[in-house]
């Protein structure tokens, strides 16, 4: 099976590199005189006309490496024993130690930088192949028109060309359930900020692309091209519809803006849709297709979000923290695996209907076989009307949708000899599961490689806070948890930042823990896998199904509908955006079909199996958290008043003490870059950092 598994990654691999390569060629003069009348002649058939060549060269290798990455995931999680610490490729550590640390790119490891200046080269590349080619066979599009305004129009061209390579690979880092971020070890929450460049990287190139065009008509004395709507080729008027729409979610999507106006750059950035659709009918069909691949497995993506977010999920309860902050546990099947650091999105519809937010899971799929939690620290206005609602009047039950939960392959990170947790306030909560898994593994007792020393450093504003710590012990506590915690040598350094005494003991700042006990109600269900058992099989067949669905559409509307009118009135007989209009629509009449096909045979199957039922998780047993885990936290934490930890001087003397330290940090962006800098020094030789960000 380690043969077959090699020889897979060693075919993804070749794959993956031939469309890179194609993507090297695509401005080349080699490309458009050499090759591109060999490929039209084989590959433009009367089934699929000038999209012929860029399906079979750009579309189609993505789309198998997507479904065949599924089936390689399948059969790695069967062959990969459950409950097992993955080690953590050694010779990774250099490539992600941090090489920049600095606004806005905020930590940047070597991969990543090494990555995108490839991207870049590959931006420059093809600019300066698109212009040697075009200036070698300069058009002129008007009577007496000069040399210099036709290059200026062939630059401007040019850029909306480069803007294109980045939308090609602009939705693969926002795909939650994506087989081929899982397949080189990222998840979307890691990768969004590889979103946010390619977004800001394509703006700017689109940007120049349309005011270019703006100012050659104005030079030109053409403006009235800004009102045409071609029926033989591309729509203006749509290019200029899609950059007034992207101009606002360009705007609105600037961090300062993001962060201080959420709601509105939420709302706003749902536009995208709009903006795609414009965008489509202004590049045409042949030119979609270069970008097909990432549209494509985003939307099966999304209509597999949607599916799942229709179910009411059971809430069993919720523990109510005098610091502001709340935990909810829902009830799930006893089969659903996640991995520590997950991420669940919730909607409480009585807050917000469209306003979906991440939180950390904090429970343990081991320990805890029916129930999942997550923390929510209430300093924006959704959390706030959230612990609001909860800490009003007595309630019964609360509506709650969620997406996930989804998070890394494996706690590589737990490989560590060594490990130290810096959290600043609710950059805490990852760390919960983290420790959770942790006394787990040391329960199994089989001499397993986990971190021999854990250190958790936590910053907090007020003495409240600590009261966070008390999440450490799962709401079904019982007294091995206790005992696992001292075994697995757990330090905890606090520091209340705007104090400077103590105002309660530690083991008093649950006398205003409040847990609401909710009913179940008739419609309400445990979370699960969208897709149930076996998931990366089915999502690969709604991938494949999904795409040969569209190529048989589509193949069949050109060849008997398309085709016979420009057989008779030349190429340009059929309206230029009707086609695109096709291709939209069978790509989502496609998405839709196969995966809700799968998703509801899938559902009614795993009824059957399951016995899906709403679970009475009434726990009366461990309604009242006992004191022993409690005191088992105050006995490994050391409080500290009225100043921030000494980070500097806690991971050097962790560097100097111990080998093979673990730095995992997850807080303020401040605070993350202080820990990035040190661990990238040249004084330090054992420290590897991991750094968790949620506020991007």
């Amino acid at each position: 099976m380690e043969h077959i598994g090699t020889l897979t990654r060693l075919v993804m691999l070749l794959v993956f590199v031939g469309w890179l390569f194609m993507w090297v060629m695509l401005p080349t003069k080699t490309y458009k005189y050499s090759w591109t009348p060999s490929l039209s002649i084989h590959l433009n058939s009367t089934y699929f006309r000038e999209q012929g060549t860029n399906l079979v060269l750009f579309s189609f290798p993505i789309m198998f490496l997507a479904s065949l990455g599924c089936i390689y995931l399948h059969f790695q999680a069967k062959h990969v024993p459950k409950r097992s610490l993955t080690r953590r490729s050694r010779w990774l550590d250099f490539w992600k130690r941090p090489l920049i640390v600095m606004n806005p790119l905020g930590i940047v490891s070597v991969m990543a930088v090494v990555f995108s200046a490839m991207f870049v080269v590959l931006l420059g590349w093809s600019l300066y192949h698109y212009l040697h080619v075009s200036f070698a066979h300069l058009m002129m599009h008007g009577v007496g028109e000069k040399v210099w305004t036709a290059k200026f129009r062939s630059v401007s061209l040019r850029l909306g060309y480069i803007g294109n390579i980045t939308w090609a690979f602009l939705f693969f880092p926002v795909t939650r359930g994506s087989s081929l971020l899982r397949l080189v070890g990222l998840t979307s929450e890691s990768s969004i900020k590889y979103h946010i460049w390619l977004g800001h990287v394509s703006m700017v190139l689109f940007a120049l692309h349309s005011v270019g065009f703006i100012i050659y008509w104005g030079i030109t004395d053409t403006m009235s091209l800004m009102k045409q709507w071609s029926q033989t080729y591309l729509s203006n008027v749509a290019g200029e519809i899609a950059f007034v729409v992207s101009i606002v979610m360009w705007v609105t999507s600037i961090r300062r803006v993001r962060q201080k106006m959420f709601e509105i750059f939420f709302y706003v950035h749902q536009t995208y849709l709009l903006y795609l659709f414009f965008y489509i009918i202004h590049v045409g069909v042949a030119y979609f297709c270069l970008i097909l691949p990432g549209i494509f497995l985003f939307l099966i993506d999304r209509y597999l979000r949607f599916l799942q977010s229709q179910t009411k999920i059971r809430l069993v309860a919720a523990r109510l923290l005098p610091c502001n902050v709340v935990e909810l546990n829902f009830a799930k099947v006893a089969g659903l695996e996640y991995t520590p650091t997950s991420i669940l999105f919730v909607n409480v519809p009585s807050i917000s209907t469209l306003q979906w937010h991440p939180f950390t899971v904090t429970s343990n799929a081991n320990t805890e076989p029916d129930i999942l939690s997550i923390v929510i620290k209430c300093e924006g206005t959704w959390s706030r009307k959230l612990y609001k609602e909860l800490s009003g009047s007595p309630i019964n039950s609360l509506q709650v949708s969620v997406e996930g939960p989804y998070g890394p392959a494996s706690p590589h990170f737990l490989s560590y000899e060594n490990l130290v947790l810096i959290s600043g306030g609710s950059g805490i909560t990852p760390f919960i599961s983290i420790i959770r898994e942790l006394t787990f593994q040391q329960q199994l007792n089989d001499n397993r490689k986990i971190p021999t020393n854990i250190l958790l450093v936590c910053a907090f504003k007020n003495s409240t806070d600590l009261s966070m710590l008390k999440l450490l012990i799962p709401l079904t506590s019982n007294t091995s948890t206790t005992s696992n915690l001292s075994q697995i040598n757990l330090k905890i350094q606090a520091y209340i930042t705007r104090e400077t005494e103590q105002q309660q003991p530690l083991e008093n700042t649950d006398n205003n823990l409040q847990t609401i006990w909710f009913k179940p109600e008739p419609c309400d269900v445990p979370i699960s896998e969208p897709l149930g058992p076996n998931s990366w099989l089915w999502l690969c067949l709604i991938i494949s199904s999904a795409f040969i669905m569209y190529l048989v559409f589509l193949g069949l509307v050109i060849r008997y509908h398309i085709y016979p009118k420009e057989l008779v009135g030349g190429p340009s007989a059929y309206n230029y955006t009707f086609k695109t209009l096709w291709d939209m629509f069978f790509v989502c009449v496609s998405v839709f079909l196969a995966t809700s096909f799968v998703f509801l045979w899938r559902k009614k199957e795993n009824g059957k199996k399951e016995g899906i039922k709403v679970q009475n998780v009434e726990l009366h047993e461990t309604r009242e958290i006992e004191s022993c885990p409690n005191m088992s936290v105050v006995e490994t934490t050391e409080v500290h008043f009225g100043h921030r930890p000494d980070l500097k001087n806690i991971l050097m003397e962790n560097n100097k003490k111990r080998s093979d330290v673990g730095v995992v940090v997850c807080g303020p962006r401040k605070m993350r870059h202080e820990v990035a800098k040190i661990c990238s020094s040249r004084e330090v030789n054992n420290l590897h950092l991991e750094s968790m960000s949620f506020n991007w």
